[in-house]
């Protein structure tokens, strides 16, 4: 090899460490962007539509008040009504709850991941392991696992035909932390190219845009595991 074709191989790895680090910053100047308008969005829900809500279950009150005993057939309908509105309100904490895990600031990132499943079980009927060690972990880090789990758990839902998942959250002394998502679903090729491929794709850039790696594991009739490291902060 020629000096002049060493300095252009060196120039051409520069250049491809200097795009890389470019798409890098901007993956995660994406997932920051996306995660503020999910914020955004969580706080006109809670704000707005909660004001809402509370407005008609205060006049819904009012109204049966001053009915009283007077027209049974109304009051059966206004009860309904009452009922309807409460489930409104449930749906609009879930909803808040899955743009913006309000958990994780106040409860940390084992607690929220253990609602989380237990929220999941309930809804899809599987049943849900959890390992979950305490983290030391930076905010940021601890929303990209959470997204992970959730992007994982909702995969399962729609493809997996899995019965049981476990999920693992290990954090020793020095190490980085580790998460894994295992079911015994259907598993694919993680190589073919599918709604949940993709997903899972973007998963990897928002790890690695935090400094970490995943792995996936499957193959058809194996089910899948989901495995993220991420540094210590």
């Amino acid at each position: 090899m020629s000096i002049r074709q060493g300095l252009e191989n060196t120039r051409l790895e520069a250049e491809v460490a200097r795009r890389t680090a470019q798409l890098t910053e901007l993956a995660r100047h994406m997932q920051t962007v996306r995660e503020d308008e999910r914020a955004r969005l969580a706080r006109d829900l809670h704000d707005e539509l909660g004001a809402l809500l509370t407005s008609a279950r205060l006049d819904a009150a009012r109204i049966r008040a001053r009915l009283g005993d007077t027209a049974p057939e109304a009051l059966e309908r206004l009860a309904h009504l009452v009922q309807t509105l409460d489930t409104v309100v449930a749906l609009k904490r879930r909803i808040i709850e899955d743009l913006r895990p309000s958990a994780l600031a106040h409860l940390g990132l084992p607690i929220t991941l253990d609602i989380l499943a237990r929220e999941f079980g309930e809804q899809s009927g599987l049943q849900i392991h959890c390992d979950l060690m305490a983290t030391q972990l930076v905010p940021a880090a601890e929303l990209t696992m959470y997204r992970l789990v959730q992007e994982a758990l909702n995969n399962v839902a729609k493809h997996a035909g899995a019965r049981q998942v476990w999920i693992k959250l290990q954090a020793l002394a020095g190490e980085p932390v580790h998460l894994s998502v295992r079911d015994d679903g259907c598993g694919f090729l993680p190589c073919a190219a599918s709604s949940a491929s993709h997903g899972l794709a973007g998963m990897r850039f928002r790890v690695e845009a935090e400094g970490g790696s995943l792995e996936i594991h499957s193959a058809p009739g194996q089910g899948t595991q989901i495995s993220a490291s991420l540094p210590l902060a």
